[in-house]
């Protein structure tokens, strides 16, 4: 494929130097904004006092899991050969895929996830949602979820001529379409715009082929055209380009646009050699992403997606009315965490933000309670209410594509794009010699390096998982849910916490705390956390003068063979080595010190301090407890 445009330069650095107009005459520069930063950073100790103000660039600038640098502030240098994003409903479809949404709302569509296998669960789930603010429904069908028989009963009060159906059985996708088929026969009407009969047998190899795979699913591409021919004859649409086949197993998000573009190139293919022109092809396609609580990357990834989606489709030969991608976006399931679930109604929130700032085109919030298992009416409410108050209360859809300008938004936008566009063009020429299979051979080490890069950040707590990895609360009662007919596998980015979390450790660990309560509490906390996050509970000593005041509270906690002490550093150097090889001589067979080791005059046998990988720590400590 040809280039998108010319390579552009970092714009990042001193060199970016430019005055901007502000209110009364400001015209403060980016040098000021260097000084100024410099100065905060010095007092925190994380720029030397003689180190130059521009050296602000290095320590500031983050770098995505795609290698990408993010900078800590925008300027036009960065946008200064980024090529204009146009209009929204214009090429390349950076802004929107339309000037306003579809179906004529005041927002995104906003759609509801439909997946219980109880028939009068789901008929009553689905009177709840569409009184209640819901615009589209998608169900799954089949075994595991909804049966296929059942359809017609799940939808009975549905206007399905006014509020679009998605269906999709991974397990038969023809039966899913036929069953729809046959609601709208017995209905006899035509589907509502938007409607989707939901094949997608490219996801389904996707996902057996990165691990996360459905057993049973069918992955004979040409499934694809069958089900396009019955929606062409209804005038729906038959085939989902499911990008969340790769981000469930851990994929990047360049990694998951070009894997997008790769899915709908090859549908493009099966569909115009079964006969249909390239226009019709086009329109047979929906496309499905997913949205992460990375509020900016998630912005920056949808409007990347419209533009490499066009330009594939006017390489095609697509008309350029047929070009706008209709984004279908779903809260990231990967993200999501089964301890202390409350939390992930921030995660989707942020993520629907995204999503809506974004320009999807119809968002599915996932209920906070997902991980455990089928939601209960409150979590239902809580996802669709997520979708409604940011449209009607927030007004987040009142301005089209309201990032639309931001240097910073923009430059990675246009970043996420070229890397996109270039991992397609390497996969695209894979599946050109040996076919849609070879390309996901190729693709899988690259998704298996981001698992692996990101599982590193996770353990070192650069990337927090909130209430699993930092801040736990090793002793929630989590609520009980129905388990799901039809599991879906996917590669959560706090499994491994999770892991020890669900094997708790049988014997925990005495913090040593030295001092006063001022003095140990910082440390103590930090431990108590850390270990909790393990699956590791502690008893404290509490407030403690001197050697003999934590030797009786130790032996009050029945003498646990693993000791963290938790102090300051003056009460360390004075007197931790008494305190280490008097809580030895009294059963302590591994000591653990909070900061560094050597702030102990003494032998200890670990210590916990901020950027340590946690998760090894965490490990070594539970195989002590273990002894």
């Amino acid at each position: 494929m040809p280039p998108m445009a010319p390579d552009s330069g970092s714009g990042v650095g001193p060199e970016a130097t430019v005055a901007v107009p502000l209110a009364e005459g400001l015209e403060p520069d980016v040098q000021a904004w260097e000084k100024a930063t410099a100065a905060v950073l010095r007092k925190t100790k994380k720029l030397a006092d003689d180190a130059p103000d521009a050296d602000v660039w290095g320590l500031l600038t983050r770098t995505t899991l795609d290698g990408i640098e993010v900078p800590p502030l925008g300027t036009p240098a960065l946008t200064a050969e980024v090529p204009e994003a146009g209009l929204p409903g214009q090429m390349p479809f950076t802004r929107g895929a339309a000037a306003g949404r579809d179906l004529g709302l005041e927002g995104w569509d906003v759609r509801a996830w439909f997946a219980d296998p109880d028939v009068e669960r789901t008929a009553e789930q689905v009177v709840a949602d569409v009184e209640n603010g819901v615009n589209s429904l998608w169900i799954s069908v089949g075994e595991g979820a909804v049966p296929a028989d059942a359809l017609a009963r799940v939808l009975e009060p549905v206007y399905v001529d006014l509020a679009p159906v998605v269906v999709d059985d991974p397990l038969d996708p023809v039966g899913a379409a036929r069953a729809l088929d046959a609601v709208l026969d017995d209905k006899a009407v035509d589907p509502a715009p938007g409607t989707s009969y939901g094949a997608d047998p490219l996801g389904a190899h996707a996902r057996a082929a990165l691990g996360v795979g459905l057993e049973g699913a069918v992955t004979d591409p040409s499934v694809a055209v069958e089900v396009a021919r019955l929606a062409r004859e209804r005038g729906a649409r038959g085939v989902v380009v499911d990008a969340t086949a790769v981000h469930d197993a851990g994929a990047s998000d360049v990694q998951e646009l070009a894997y997008a573009l790769l899915a709908g190139a090859t549908y493009l293919r099966l569909l115009t050699d079964a006969g249909l022109d390239v226009d019709a092809a086009a329109d047979q396609l929906d496309v499905r992403l997913a949205a992460t609580d990375e509020q900016f990357g998630t912005i920056a990834k949808l409007r990347a997606a419209r533009r490499t989606w066009a330009r594939l489709l006017e390489l095609s030969g697509v008309a350029e009315s047929g070009r706008g991608q209709r984004q279908h976006v779903l809260t990231s399931r990967p993200m999501m965490a089964s301890y202390d679930p409350y939390v992930n109604m921030l995660r989707t929130c942020i993520a629907a933000f995204a999503a809506g700032v974004g320009g999807a085109t119809s968002l599915t919030v996932l209920p906070f309670d997902e991980p455990l298992g089928l939601p209960e009416p409150f979590s239902r409410r809580i996802a669709r209410n997520t979708s409604s108050l940011l449209v009607s209360e927030s007004h987040v859809a009142r301005v089209a594509d309201p990032a639309g300008g931001s240097h910073a938004v923009e430059r990675l936008t246009d970043d996420l794009a070229r890397a996109a566009w270039k991992l397609f063009g390497e996969l695209d020429a894979v599946a050109g010699a040996g076919g849609f299979e070879a390309a996901l051979e190729a693709l899988r080490p690259k998704v298996e390096q981001t698992v692996s890069d990101r599982a590193l950040q996770v353990a070192r707590r650069s990337r927090p998982v909130t209430g699993v990895s930092e801040f736990p609360n090793l002793h929630e009662e989590r609520p009980e849910r129905r388990p799901y007919g039809r599991v879906l596998p996917v590669h959560r980015y706090a499994r491994e916490f999770e892991a020890m979390r669900d094997d708790r450790a049988a014997q925990p660990v005495f913090l040593a705390t030295m001092g006063r309560v001022a003095q140990h509490t910082a440390r103590a906390t930090f431990a108590a956390n850390l270990l909790a996050a393990g699956g590791i509970d502690t008893v404290t000593a509490g407030a403690t003068d001197g050697v003999e005041g934590v030797l009786e509270a130790y032996r009050q906690a029945d003498a646990p063979a693993v000791v963290c002490l938790a102090g300051p550093d003056p009460l360390y150097a004075e007197w931790g080595a008494d305190l280490v090889a008097a809580l030895r001589e009294a059963g302590a067979r591994h000591v653990v010190v909070a900061g560094k080791a050597d702030a102990v005059a003494a032998d200890v046998d670990d210590s916990c301090a901020m950027g340590l990988d946690a998760l090894a720590f965490l490990r070594r400590t539970r195989e002590e407890l273990a002894r």
